[in-house]
């Protein structure tokens, strides 16, 4: 079973990333196929239905939360930002990118993938655009640095790693806060490299501070600046409320977006037209999302997972019992692309755990390792995380070329951070 497991991963990364298949095709047809030839065909409708039950949460707010940040876009409410950030930076994309990480880094903040990429994309996007820099590097310098801010202890990885191990984040995360900052410096030092690139690409672009006069007509129409407080203050309160957890994450979208339209557009002709100008984004990315429901519920109902954990396990000899933190840490982010975090953390970490403690290794040793890349600087590539898809649909990038762009430079995070925790002595060698 565990064959089957990593063949249907390993199929579904080289059609993507090869472009035989599409994205939503792949995710689809490939789970589909090995679990025909598993036998599982009577029982395949079912874990298709259940994994999407799971996503639908996620695919309704990914779907509101895409109209609600375009329609704040349309009515000019980050206007004043990017007139600010081109004030600052000069038409410089070395500034821009720089630019781009810290702000990523700030805004992860709050521990959801989700909310980090559409906040970002959305003030940061059209600013790439205008200069017309490489969508790759905006989604994969967000990438970087949400990847790296995963690792707090609020953040799922995390969390999961303390519940699994029963430990509490000052024995698990505080040593590893050396590390996240070297990670942290390391992300803004890549940013500075990609960002050198782009400006030797493009070199410094002359622009000055109206950002109208770049505006089309339909969006000159569309612009509502009278209302420019009472959008600011609306999606405050849309942020705040997503990070208090006040309502679900899909009610909360889908009341903020029906209260901006009937504000800022309360003609009828003019609401539908809002809408229509997203629909491309929102069946992109919804879709996506609920394919990845199939592509995960497949995997876990057929137990492909818990074989493939077991597999890995299994193929550490002995010998090299006594580097299974190192092993963790360098597989970590690798695996991303293998298991859900719920598989990871739930699955495989107890396993390895158990087997370390044989070693004279303490489990929490493998939970800080599996945390420097596991679904942290692993999950903004990874096919099984639905906020993936939130990034590449917002950035207007496809998903094989963002992990071929990314791929280094994200397992780079994740290698300096091992260095600095074997340093400190969070994971021993």
């Amino acid at each position: 079973m565990s064959i089957l497991g990593f063949l249907t991963i390993g199929v579904f990364l080289y059609l993507i990333m090869t472009k035989r298949l599409s994205v939503l095709v792949a995710l689809i047809v490939v789970p589909i196929i090995f679990a025909l030839i598993g036998g599982f065909g009577a029982e395949i409708g079912g874990m298709m239905l259940e994994g999407i039950k799971k996503v639908a949460p996620t695919g309704i707010m990914v779907a509101f939360a895409v109209l609600y940040f375009g329609l704040m876009i349309d009515t000019g409410l980050f206007d004043p930002i990017i007139s600010r950030i081109i004030r600052m930076v000069k038409g410089d994309p070395l500034k821009i990118v720089v630019g781009t990480a810290i702000l990523t880094l700030l805004v992860a903040l709050d521990g959801d993938g989700s909310t980090t990429f559409m906040i970002t994309i959305s003030a940061m996007l059209p600013l790439y655009k205008r200069l017309k820099m490489n969508s790759l590097i905006l989604s994969g310098v967000v990438a970087l640095g949400a990847g790296v801010m995963n690792i707090i202890p609020w953040g799922g990885p995390t969390a999961r790693a303390m519940s699994s191990l029963h430990v509490d984040s000052a024995r698990l995360f505080n040593p590893i806060i050396p590390a996240m900052i070297a990670g942290i410096l390391w992300v803004i030092f890549v940013a500075y490299l990609l960002g050198k690139k782009e400006r030797k690409r493009l070199g410094i672009v002359p622009l000055n501070d109206n950002h109208q006069g770049e505006l089309t007509e339909e969006q000159a129409l569309a612009r509502r600046p009278r209302l420019f407080w009472f959008n600011l203050v609306l999606t405050i309160a849309l942020i705040v409320s997503l990070i208090m957890a006040w309502l679900p994450l899909p009610v909360l979208f889908m009341v903020a977006l029906a209260v901006a339209l009937l504000i800022n557009y309360p003609n009828l002709e003019e609401q539908q037209e809002r809408l229509l100008s997203h629909a491309k984004n929102v069946v992109f990315v919804s879709t996506m999302i609920f394919a990845a429901g199939i592509f995960t519920g497949i995997l876990t109902g057929t137990k492909m997972v818990d074989a493939m954990a077991t597999t890995l396990v299994s193929l550490i000899p002995d010998s090299l019992g006594t580097h299974l933190p190192v092993i963790v840490a360098i597989t970590s982010m690798p695996l991303s692309l293998v298991f859900t975090p719920d598989a990871y953390y739930f699955g495989v970490l107890p396993i390895i755990s158990k087997t370390a403690v044989s070693f004279g290794i303490e489990p929490v040793q493998i939970g800080r390792a599996a945390i420097l890349g596991q679904m942290t600087t692993g999950f903004p590539l990874s096919p099984l995380t639905a906020s993936t898809f939130i990034l590449v649909g917002l950035s207007g990038v496809e998903l094989g070329a963002h992990q071929r762009f990314i791929f280094k430079w994200a397992f780079g995070t994740t290698i300096v951070m091992t260095i600095v925790a074997l340093i400190t002595g969070a994971i021993s060698l």
